[in-house]
C-alpha cells in the first residue's frame, strides 16, 4: 500500500507539464508526505547501525541499492564509501547538487529509543561504541527521500541534480590526510557534470519546523590543534630533580584561555580555543617525561586564525620553557569556514519560505561555533548550508540535548520538511533563468 501511495503522490508531479506553477510547492509537500513513511524506516533502520567515518559500507549499499531503482547513474566509492547519484532531466539545463552526510560518531548512546544502537568500531585502534549522535542517519533518510520525489519529477525537470552522500564529515579518521568533503572533491564528485551550486542541511535543536542560515560565515573553521610536551622524569616526591609536567600543562592551559581572551576583540568575530584532552603519565608517584595534549580551535576570520595561532605557538613554547620544559604546538585544519554565498543565500529564502511556510525561516541566524565540511564544497562552487530545528515537541531547545549528546535525538516529525526543502530548493534552482 505505502508503494502505491508514493507512486500516487508522484505522478501527480509527473502529470504537470511544468513545473513553475504556483501549487508546486503543495504537490511536493503531498509527495513528501507520501514518501515519509519510508524515510523514517530508513531513518530507523540507519539509526540502529551506525557506520563510523570511512567505514559506511552498509550505509553506502543501501543508498546506492535505492539510486539505482530509481534509474540514475551511481557512482560508488567516490572518496572510499561515497556515494553519487546523478538524475538527468527531461531537459537540458542547469546542473544542481544536494549533500547528505552518512557516518557516525565513537558515542555510546544513551536516548533509551526502541531503535537505539548496540554498534561498536574500531577507532584510534580501540573499540567503540558508536551512535548516530548527530543526526546524520536523518540526513541520509531525507534526501533519499527527496531522491524518490525529484526521481518521478524527472520528465519535467530542465536539468540534473547530484546526489551526494559523503562519508566521513565528521574529520578524517586518524591516519587519513582527508576528511570525507575533500576526498569526494578530489575524487570528482562535483564533476561529470560539472555543479553549478551545492546545497546541504543539518539538524539542530531549534524549533521543529523552523529554518536558519545566514550569509558569509555561518559555521566556523574548525582546527585540530595537538601539543607535545617534553620533560625530565622523576619521582613524584622529588619534583626539583626533574621537570614538573603537571605544572607545565597548567600553565600552558592559562596561556591558551588568556590569549584567546585578551587578545582577541570580542565585538568583531567569535573565536573558541579549548584544551579538551591532556595525556601524562602512569603512575601516581611519578612525574612523567613526556605528555601531550589536544584541543579544538574555532575561527571565522583567516587572517584572526593565522595570527592566534603564531601567538600561541610562541606563548606555549616560551611557558614551557619557564618551567624547563619543550613544547610544540601544531594545528591541522578539520573543516573550513562555512561561507554561503551571499547572492544565493538572498535567492534560497522565499525558496525556504516555500518549503516551510511564511515565519519558519530565519535568514539571518547568527554564527555558529560548530564546524562542518561542506565548508570545502563550497570553496569549490557556490553553495548554502541551512540548518532545520529538531528538538521534540514541547522541550525547549535551550535544553534540548545537543548534537554529539548520547542523548541527542532528531524530532522525525520535521523529516518531511528536510525533503521538501531539498526538493524546492533543486526544482527553483533548476528553473533560474
Amino acid at each position: 500500500m505505502r508503494h502505491h501511495l508514493i507512486a500516487a503522490a508522484v505522478m501527480s508531479l509527473a502529470a504537470t507539464p511544468t513545473l513553475a506553477q504556483d501549487d508546486l510547492a503543495t504537490r511536493v509537500a503531498a509527495a513528501a508526505e507520501a514518501v515519509n513513511p519510508q524515510v523514517i524506516e530508513w531513518r530507523r533502520d540507519l539509526h540502529a547501525h551506525p557506520e563510523l567515518g570511512f567505514a559506511e559500507t552498509r550505509t553506502a549499499a543501501l543508498v546506492a541499492e535505492h539510486l539505482r531503482g530509481l534509474g540514475m547513474e551511481v557512482r560508488t566509492e567516490v572518496g572510499k564509501t561515497g556515494v553519487v547519484g546523478v538524475l538527468t532531466g527531461g531537459r537540458p539545463g542547469r546542473v544542481v547538487a544536494l549533500r547528505a552526510d552518512m557516518d557516525a560518531l565513537p558515542v555510546k548512546e544513551a536516548t533509551g529509543l526502541p531503535f537505539a544502537s548496540t554498534a561498536t568500531g574500531t577507532y584510534m585502534d580501540e573499540t567503540v561504541p558508536v551512535a548516530h549522535a548527530c543526526g546524520h542517519d536523518a540526513h541520509v533518510a531525507m534526501l533519499m527521500g527527496a531522491a524518490t520525489v525529484l526521481a518521478g519529477m524527472k520528465d519535467q525537470l530542465a536539468g540534473t541534480v547530484v546526489f551526494i552522500f559523503q562519508p566521513a564529515e565528521e574529520g578524517a579518521p586518524p591516519g587519513e590526510p582527508l576528511g570525507g568533503a575533500a576526498l569526494m572533491i578530489q575524487e570528482g564528485a562535483l564533476k561529470d557534470p560539472a555543479v553549478e551550486a551545492i546545497f546541504g542541511l543539518h539538524v539542530v535543536p531549534g524549533a521543529p519546523g523552523t529554518i536558519f542560515y545566514r550569509p558569509e560565515g555561518f559555521m566556523a573553521a574548525s582546527d585540530r590543534v595537538d601539543i607535545a610536551l617534553t620533560g625530565r622524569q622523576t619521582h613524584g616526591a622529588w619534583p626539583w630533580k626533574g621537570v614538573d609536567l603537571s605544572a607545565t600543562i597548567a600553565a600552558i592551559i592559562q596561556t591558551i584561555n588568556t590569549i584567546t581572551a585578551r587578545t582577541i576583540d570580542p565585538t568583531t568575530t567569535p573565536t573558541v580555543f579549548t584544551i579538551a584532552t591532556i595525556d601524562a603519565g602512569v603512575r601516581y608517584n611519578i612525574i612523567p617525561g613526556e605528555a601531550s595534549m589536544s584541543g579544538t580551535l574555532r575561527t571565522f576570520d583567516t587572517d584572526q586564525r593565522d595570527a592566534l595561532v603564531a601567538r600561541a605557538q610562541q606563548a606555549v613554547r616560551d611557558t614551557a620553557h619557564a618551567h624547563g620544559a619543550e613544547a610544540e604546538l601544531t594545528v591541522r585544519q578539520n573543516a573550513a569556514l562555512v561561507y554561503n554565498d551571499p547572492e544565493l543565500s538572498a535567492w534560497l529564502a522565499p525558496v525556504l519560505v516555500e518549503a516551510a511556510g511564511e515565519g519558519q525561516v530565519e535568514a539571518a541566524s547568527p554564527p555558529t561555533t560548530v564546524a562542518e565540511d561542506f565548508s570545502y564544497f563550497q570553496g569549490e562552487i557556490p553553495g548554502v548550508f541551512y540548518h532545520l530545528g529538531g528538538s521534540k515537541d514541547g522541550v525547549d531547545p535551550a535544553t534540548s540535548p545537543p548534537n554529539h549528546s548520547p542523548e541527542f535525538d532528531v524530532n522525525e516529525a520535521i523529516l518531511p520538511l528536510g525533503v521538501r526543502t531539498h526538493v524546492m530548493t533543486a526544482v527553483r534552482f533548476l528553473e533560474r533563468e
